[in-house]
């Protein structure tokens, strides 16, 4: 069984409500979720002009492969209703695979740890309250450690 860490976002509708929605049905496929973080009201990275977001995050175990697992999730999203729309743009539910073990994976379409993971709050801050003491595999550093050098990248932008 592999150990797997996905991101839950969701900026339209009842958001929370779609997030929890998202997580039970991940929990109907062969995906054992042990640990869910607190919801948390984030802005929108990319595109700024959009609702905020609610994020969260959820550690599982699953004997699914990487592939089988991303092909899950974006059937999930699919039947919550999410529409293709522009990249970083609104959306109904996210779902992204942060970590599948310590695996590192980049092929067309599935690239883990995934690659943005670092930079953006809404992901390490849900994540670090489940898991600080993941090991990043190419960064080899905590997620907490993660978390605390963004926040301090912020800190002196000008």
């Amino acid at each position: 069984m592999a150990i797997v860490h996905i991101g839950i976002g969701s900026n339209i509708g009842d958001r929370r409500a779609n997030c929890m929605k998202a997580i039970k049905n991940i929990k109907n496929h062969d995906i054992d979720v042990k640990k869910i973080s607190s919801p948390y009201e984030t802005k929108p990275w990319g595109i700024k002009d959009q609702p905020d977001f609610i994020n969260m995050t959820v550690e599982a175990e699953t004997s699914l492969s990487p592939e089988e697992l991303l092909k899950v999730l974006k059937d999930i999203e699919k039947e919550m209703g999410r529409e293709d729309s522009v990249r970083w743009g609104p959306r109904l539910i996210d779902l992204d695979i942060l970590f599948y073990d310590d695996r590192v994976i980049d092929i067309e379409n599935l690239r883990i740890p995934h690659p943005l993971l670092y930079k953006r709050d809404f992901v390490l801050l849900p994540l670090s309250e489940i898991a600080p003491d993941k090991i990043h595999p190419l960064f080899k550093k905590t997620v907490k450690q993660l978390k605390e050098e963004m926040k301090n990248d912020k800190n002196t932008d000008s």
